[in-house]
């Protein structure tokens, strides 16, 4: 995940405490201020939206490897009864043969 704190110039505090010249030609300190409050408030949105996005990565992190645990799990349990399976069928196929040896021989001697 990327941390977008780190790659950004600005935050709130900075926009706050920046201050500017005050020049006979420039810019009315009203109007700066107002501006500034616009950016501060649309700056805060983002944050929020980002922290929020952050935490929901964060649980779909957590419920993907917790979903990832449990294909393990069943996986294992597949492979063992399939394991199970083949040994349980190899079982029903000695048994078969061995009732037909013990007809060939008993069968004829009783």
């Amino acid at each position: 995940m990327v941390d977008m704190t780190n790659k950004l110039n600005l935050d709130i505090h900075t926009i706050l405490d920046t201050q500017f010249n005050i020049d006979f030609k420039g810019y009315s300190p009203k109007d700066v201020d107002a501006f500034l409050d616009l950016v501060m408030e649309d700056y805060e949105t983002y944050q929020n939206i980002s922290a929020q996005l952050n935490e929901r990565v964060s649980e779909l992190e957590r419920t993907n490897a917790s979903l990832r645990a449990k294909l393990i799990e069943l996986e294992a349990k597949t492979r063992s009864y399939e394991e199970n399976a083949g040994t349980n069928i190899s079982n029903v196929d000695i048994l078969k043969r061995l009732s037909r040896l013990e007809q060939e021989v008993y069968g004829n001697k009783r």
